[in-house]
């Protein structure tokens, strides 16, 4: 625990009301506060980051189908006209349910009701190695990193001589068939049949 979550999360109006507070604004915790907007209530909405993001289509950016701003969304626009939702960008650190109250590390912070709403995240199984290698996609960042990372790969592949030993830069591995993956796998098939093989005509798309 940090120096700061001795004192409480600044500017946090006083309010008569119960206060309700909202770790993580995915699509859970951004639908409960807007359907909690101009309750009898003070909401206080927490997430890391102060944009929502639009998880379906990160394979839109992953693919350069589109760019991260077309998916992330500014959190205070969206509570522009309301009174009793605030939102503060902090990351939780820890949780006394006996006191109720949470520790962020920008302050502490009371609560009546608290709802989790952190999401998920890739489950490796225990796999480290998989871990150590592999590219979640649960982020803008992430998917942005595995776009890059398949650029980088094709730059690679041009400058090695031999056709087989590019196969391994070339090829997409793909772990998961839910709704993301079958969305990913169809976007990169878009790729390798009608844009990378006009970015890179040296190479075999065969080998993809």
């Amino acid at each position: 625990m940090t120096e700061r979550s001795h004192s409480p999360l600044p500017n946090i109006p006083k309010s008569p009301f119960p206060k309700v507070v909202i770790i993580g604004a995915g699509f859970a915790g951004l639908k409960l506060a807007r359907n909690l907007n101009k309750k009898k209530l003070q909401v206080v909405l927490l997430d890391k980051n102060n944009y929502h993001q639009f998880q379906p289509l990160f394979y839109q950016v992953a693919t350069a189908g589109l760019e991260p701003s077309a998916i992330s969304f500014p959190l205070r626009k969206i509570f522009h006209h309301s009174k009793n939702v605030i939102f503060r960008m902090a990351e939780v650190e820890s949780l006394d349910t006996d006191q109720k109250r949470l520790f962020t590390d920008s302050g502490y912070l009371d609560y009546d009701y608290l709802v989790l709403a952190m999401g998920a995240d890739t489950n490796y199984f225990g796999a480290k190695n998989i871990e150590f290698f592999a590219s979640p996609m649960k982020t803008v960042s992430e998917a942005l990193y595995i776009r890059n990372k398949i650029i980088s790969n094709y730059e690679k592949a041009i400058n090695i001589e031999k056709q087989e030993n590019r196969r391994a830069l070339m090829n997409v591995v793909i772990v998961g068939g839910g709704p993301t993956g079958v969305e990913l796998a169809g976007a990169m098939a878009e790729l390798r049949n009608n844009v990378l093989p006009k970015d890179y005509p040296e190479l075999s798309f065969k080998n993809m």
